[in-house]
């Protein structure tokens, strides 16, 4: 199965070397499920030509806003709806879960309570899963068609399953602790509130459940479709 990744924003530079870009991370996540890849920098406004010219998508996370003024949005939201309409299954991760949520209807916007750094744990449907997250945007109004299938106290709508077509994520289950660290000392400083960034790093090293999340978006994809 080729999954195409639309690449919607990229890892700070600095710490490229190391962990390489969006791109290498999810398939890294995704090793030994079978898939091969292809990347399109939309970002840079490079997209497809075709819907299917993947089997599915993988949207990736952004500094971005997706209600962002930027010349790589719409076109982006048209491609979401096009493959939505079409059974094309997508995967959206932080910025991927609130683009898709905003092309079919929903709302997203900057959360009143602040951000999420480093580990947080979500109930999915009974499991808790600990995984490391970096926002401050968030999928406030889900869309219609869209069924919630992961909550937290912070997030409501950490996760959600549009029937077989699409799979959104607020966390990053491709984030090793090593990138978040990264994150919190090259991104964060003057943009997340410093005591945050400092109770972050401190809860560095708590066991994650990343692989079983990893799992999840392969199953997704994976599943039979008509």
């Amino acid at each position: 199965m080729r999954i195409g990744i639309l690449q919607t924003g990229e890892a700070p530079e600095a710490l490229r070397p190391e962990s390489g870009d969006y791109p290498d991370m999810f398939e890294r996540m995704l090793d030994g499920h079978g898939f091969s890849f292809r990347t399109w920098r939309v970002v840079d406004s490079d997209f497809p030509a075709d819907v299917h010219q993947a089997d599915g998508w993988l949207i990736t996370g952004s500094r971005h806003g997706a209600y962002d003024d930027l010349p790589f949005i719409k076109p982006l939201e048209a491609f979401i709806r096009t493959a939505y309409a079409e059974h094309v299954p997508m995967v959206g991760v932080c910025f991927g879960h609130q683009i898709i949520a905003q092309a079919l209807g929903g709302k997203v916007e900057k959360f009143a309570g602040g951000w999420a750094v480093g580990p947080q744990t979500y109930d999915f449907g009974g499991e808790a899963l600990t995984v490391n997250a970096w926002h401050q945007d968030q999928v406030t109004v889900a869309p219609e068609g869209a069924t919630r299938v992961a909550s937290s106290p912070f997030c409501e709508n950490a996760a959600l399953v549009y029937d077989t077509r699409a799979f959104t994520v607020q966390p990053h289950p491709e984030f090793a602790d090593s990138f978040v660290r990264g994150l919190i000392e090259k991104r964060g400083p003057g943009v997340v509130p410093q005591p945050l960034l400092a109770e972050a790093a401190g809860r560095l090293g708590t066991p994650l459940h990343a692989t079983r999340l990893a799992d999840r978006i392969a199953d997704f994809f994976l599943q039979p479709r008509g």
